[in-house]
């Protein structure tokens, strides 16, 4: 009888016990994704649902402030814990070694024009004076979808939809990809473009009609950081490529231009076009032609690097400021005929002709061209009517009317907004000190003068 008595006081006491909680703030909460994405084709209503968990690994339960979204009410995703739906979930507990699950729907009517195409939130998880974030991320119906894609034949992009880039782009050898105005293409993270074959893109001036290549993150501060996703390389098979009015941005390598041109047109031509905030190289020429004109290369970590092959730059601004994304630490100009001392060399001819080189924000940096011959090879390089920020002038290249050191007088630059405008203010030294060219406009498809014009990609109108 005493024995049966003790079972039942103990089973009694037992079932009593309270559960422990603890208020630790170095107590981990861990949830089984940080981001949750939703890359699916909706519905006119689109609308899909997906969960992951919020684990309680301590040997004490945890008391859960809040699960809420940081969009609010705005936010297009809903959550669901515990039965609970809504934008924010307050006060619930995750018992020892347990977990709770939370799902997740998104809804986007991809009918309506304005509606976001990639729209993102985040779900805040706040416990003992912590908070936790797991980001979400959904692709809506408005858009072109290209995962992996291959164009193996001639194709054509025209506005309208935006093309979102995921995984890779490659064109084949016999195939051209033609992208017409007006088109916005966004890449991700893992999406480098491979040209094999040929890239036209045929933008026109406007902004609206211009053809933009950005990375695929557009909420803040994502938007802005450079190495958003790869860049364009055209590899030694490409041949006959033209981007007019184009704006490269955000990318680790912009623009990389690989071996000799197979034909007498240079492998690639730039036009009226904009290479900017790129990480490593804003436009990169190993062994190849590239002929710019109009073009403006800005805030890269190195902006243009050119290692033997045959370059023609005429009006074009090349301008780094350091900021708080990137730092000013090399020149804006490098031009050699070699990648390094360890590569071959190859045959270098390059003129640079009405152009601007400037950099600021790093007194280490004080030549902001600089021009190596390591010899072994044939070797021009011309600079035909320049303004730079000079203080070693090159010896293994040839000057003609060059402006040394004298402020270019840009527009307006604000390093601390990341706002820059390259075009010249009205004392410029750089207006009308250019010498006459085969280049009838400037970047904004403005007439440039019969006499004289202005150096950079700008004329002052």
């Amino acid at each position: 009888m005493k024995i049966v008595l003790f079972f039942i006081l103990a089973f009694v006491l037992f079932s009593c016990h309270k559960e422990s909680f603890t208020s630790n703030a170095d107590a981990p909460l861990i949830p089984t994704v940080d981001t949750l994405r939703f890359d699916t084709v909706f519905t006119t209503t689109g609308s899909i649902t997906q969960s992951f968990k919020i684990l309680n690994n301590n040997s004490d339960g945890i008391h859960i402030s809040s699960v809420k979204l940081a969009g609010g009410a705005a936010s297009p995703f809903q959550i669901n814990v515990g039965g609970q739906s809504g934008i924010q979930i307050n006060n619930f507990d995750i018992s020892k070694n347990d977990s709770a699950y939370v799902f997740v729907s998104v809804h986007i009517n991809p009918t309506l024009v304005n509606t976001p195409f990639i729209v993102r939130d985040s779900i805040e998880i706040t416990y003992n004076g912590n908070t936790s974030k797991v980001q979400l991320e959904a692709y809506g119906q408005n858009a072109h979808f290209f995962r992996n894609r291959v164009v193996s034949s001639d194709e054509t992009w025209q506005s309208g939809l935006p093309y979102i880039i995921l995984g890779k782009l490659t064109v084949d050898a016999l195939a051209q990809l033609t992208i017409e105005k007006g088109c916005k293409i966004y890449v991700h993270a893992d999406a480098p473009i491979i040209i094999n074959g040929t890239l036209q893109v045929n933008g026109e001036k406007w902004d609206s009609t211009k053809v933009v290549f950005t990375g695929d993150r557009l909420d803040d501060p994502y938007n802005g950081f450079p190495a958003s996703w790869p860049g364009i390389v055209f590899t030694g098979s490409s041949n006959n490529n033209t981007i007019q009015y184009g704006v490269i941005k955000n990318a680790y390598q912009a623009i990389a231009v690989q071996n000799p041109s197979a034909t007498a047109h240079p492998k690639l031509v730039l036009k009226q076009t904009e290479i900017s905030n790129a990480y490593d190289v804003g436009l990169l020429g190993i062994n190849s032609s590239i002929q710019a004109e109009n073009v403006l290369v800005s805030n890269c970590g190195k902006n243009v690097v050119l290692t033997g092959g045959n370059y023609h730059f005429t009006h074009c601004t090349v301008a780094s400021y350091a900021n708080s994304l990137l730092q000013h630490k090399d020149p804006v100009l490098f031009v050699s005929n070699a990648f390094n001392q360890n590569t071959a060399v190859s045959n270098l001819n390059a003129v640079f002709q009405n152009c601007i080189f400037w950099g600021e924000g790093n007194t280490l940096v004080t030549d902001e061209a600089v021009v190596a011959n390591v010899g072994g090879t044939s070797f021009s390089v011309l600079f035909d009517h320049v303004l730079w920020k000079m203080k070693n002038i090159p010896s293994d290249a040839v000057m003609k009317d060059t402006i040394n050191n004298q402020l270019p007088l840009f527009d307006s630059i604000n390093t601390a907004k990341n706002y820059y405008n390259f075009r010249l203010k009205e004392n410029s030294p750089a207006l009308n000190t250019g010498t006459a060219t085969q280049v009838l406009i400037d970047l904004d498809g403005n007439p440039r003068p019969v006499g004289l014009p202005d150096l950079g990609c700008y004329e002052k109108q």
